[in-house]
């Protein structure tokens, strides 16, 4: 009976349904983290009749077919990249993207690596890094007699060096906007790599057209949203519920038959 294995591949892609909602609620306090959505597709259909053939008459044409759907599968696992909240740290090396981009990291392998994730701070040589301690891309290095640190929104990174009245600009941050943000790979860590199908990253200065700009002292939160996703979650266990009983009522069905047949 078709039901039982159509009702199956229902259970299983509620499952995995269940398996990204769980990791939208585990990292709702990530910083930087963007929500993921499963995204499913129905399978190949069986075809008892084509729709356009002759009657039995062979006079007209059968204006509807017979095709019957074997299930589902999933198609997708799609990360939104929209904007989280902002939240407000103090610290004056926590960086926010306000709007589209990615910092630059460096990768142990020495590849460059792409975040939201502004949780900076400096290492022994005074180099920016982030909380792992790979290197922002491009490297600025803070002078150890630095007293203060300023950050505009174009990412132009300013320092006051021992006592003195002027502020010494160290560099400048750059960011990298993707064509097709979802095509990302997702490393962890905060962190992703460009893919073929994200495109190659256009790196620009913050604050430029069609980049973010950069709010020192804050991070971006998690945009997931918890309410939406305690109601993902009530749906994907009704959904998974719904197929578990086509299972129990095809079961039955088989059974009468099977005793009738006795």
């Amino acid at each position: 009976m078709r039901a039982l294995a159509i009702a199956a591949t229902g259970m299983n892609a509620q499952q995995t349904n269940l398996e990204v909602i769980a990791n939208n609620i585990a990292n709702i306090n990530t910083t930087g983290y963007k929500r993921a959505r499963a995204e499913f597709t129905d399978l190949i259909y069986q075809s008892d009749r084509a729709a356009g053939v002759p009657n039995a008459a062979n006079q007209q044409l059968v204006p509807e077919g017979i095709q019957i759907g074997l299930g589902v599968k999933m198609a997708a696992v799609r990360n939104l990249h929209t904007e989280g909240d902002l939240v407000a740290t103090g610290n004056k090396y926590d960086l926010a993207i306000v709007g589209r981009g990615f910092f630059q990291v460096e990768a142990p392998d020495g590849s460059t690596v792409y975040t939201r994730d502004g949780a900076f701070n400096t290492n022994e040589n005074g180099e920016i890094v982030t909380i792992n301690g790979a290197r922002v891309i491009p490297n600025i290095t803070v002078p150890v007699d630095t007293t203060e640190v300023s950050i505009n929104r174009s990412g132009q990174v300013f320092a006051r060096i021992g006592t003195a009245t002027d502020l010494t600009q160290l560099g400048q941050l750059q960011i990298a906007n993707f064509v097709n943000e979802a095509g990302l790979k997702e490393l962890g860590d905060n962190l992703f790599q460009e893919t073929p199908a994200s495109g190659a990253p256009v790196v620009g200065a913050p604050d430029d057209p069609a980049y973010g700009y950069i709010q020192q002292g804050y991070l971006e939160g998690s945009n997931v949203d918890p309410v939406k996703e305690i109601t993902e979650l009530i749906s994907a266990q009704r959904a998974y519920e719904m197929n578990s009983k086509v299972i129990t009522t095809a079961d039955e069905m088989a059974s009468t038959v099977s005793k009738n047949m006795k």
